[in-house]
C-alpha cells in the first residue's frame, strides 16, 4: 500500500464537496443542533473561524483514508465500493464512537443523531467521489 498513491485531487474534490454538504446540513439543522449542545445563537462566535479550518482538515484527512482504504480492502476503487468502505467505517468506528461518548457525556440522543447523520453523509460523498475517479 503505498500511503502517497492516492488520486489527490479525488481526495481534495471529495473532501470539498463533503465540506460544503456539511455547511448546508447544520445551517438546516441549526436550531435543533443548537438546542442539543444546550446553547443560543448568541452563544456562538462567528469570528472565531478555527472550528471551520479543523472541519476541513478533518474532512480531508477522511477522504484520504477512504481513498487508501477503499483499494486496500475491496481490490478495486469504484463508486459503489467507496460507498461500502464509508458506510462501513462510519458503522464500526464514527457511529460507535459517538454513541459510546455521547452516553458518557449524558449527550442528547437528537445531537448523536445531527452529527452521526452528517458524518455519514460526509463518509458516503467522499467515498462516491473518491470512487467516481476510479
Amino acid at each position: 500500500m503505498g500511503y502517497l498513491s492516492v488520486n489527490w485531487l479525488a481526495v481534495i474534490l471529495a473532501a470539498a464537496l463533503a465540506w460544503a454538504f456539511g455547511a448546508g446540513w447544520y445551517m438546516v439543522l441549526a436550531r435543533p443542533w443548537l438546542a442539543a449542545i444546550g446553547k443560543a445563537p448568541e452563544d456562538i462566535n462567528r469570528a472565531d473561524y478555527t472550528p471551520y479550518l479543523w472541519s476541513v482538515l478533518c474532512v480531508l484527512v477522511m477522504a484520504y483514508f477512504i481513498a487508501l482504504l477503499t483499494p486496500a480492502i475491496t481490490g478495486a476503487m469504484t463508486p459503489a465500493n467507496g460507498l461500502l468502505v464509508g458506510a462501513h467505517l462510519w458503522l464500526g468506528f464514527v457511529l460507535t464512537g459517538m454513541v459510546l461518548n455521547h452516553r458518557y457525556e449524558g449527550k442528547s440522543w437528537t445531537l448523536t443523531a445531527i452529527n452521526g447523520g452528517y458524518l455519514l453523509a460526509v463518509l458516503l460523498i467522499e467515498g462516491g467521489i473518491i470512487g467516481l475517479f476510479g
